[in-house]
């Protein structure tokens, strides 16, 4: 019985350490690792640098497009853009004109 009565001293002595460590080692764990801790914060950070960097990208395609769509429009019509436009759209060339072709992709 002594043994018994020793153990259950020493119990509940340890029972409050372990308890406030076990809680410890559960929030240090979720702080780093869980669904809004500092590892997801991390990865969420990335991928908004991500997503700017395609913003970014994106923009300046539509500007480029603004632009080009600019030249076209029947207030202040650009001859030389129409001009292009109408031969890349019907594939013709004067008999005087030579053609170059170019590899690259219209912008």
């Amino acid at each position: 019985m002594i043994i018994v009565a020793e153990i259950r001293r020493r119990a509940r002595l340890i029972a409050g350490p372990v308890a406030g460590i076990s809680l410890v080692v559960y929030f240090s764990y979720h702080l780093i690792a869980g669904d809004r801790g500092f590892l997801a914060w991390r990865h969420l950070s990335d991928e908004i640098r991500i997503a700017q960097v395609q913003l970014g990208e994106a923009q300046a395609a539509r500007d480029a497009l603004d632009r080009r769509v600019n030249l076209l429009r029947p207030n202040h019509l650009d001859r030389d853009m129409l001009d292009e436009r109408a031969r890349a759209a019907l594939n013709l060339a004067g008999p005087n004109e030579r053609v170059i072709f170019d590899a690259r992709p219209p912008q």
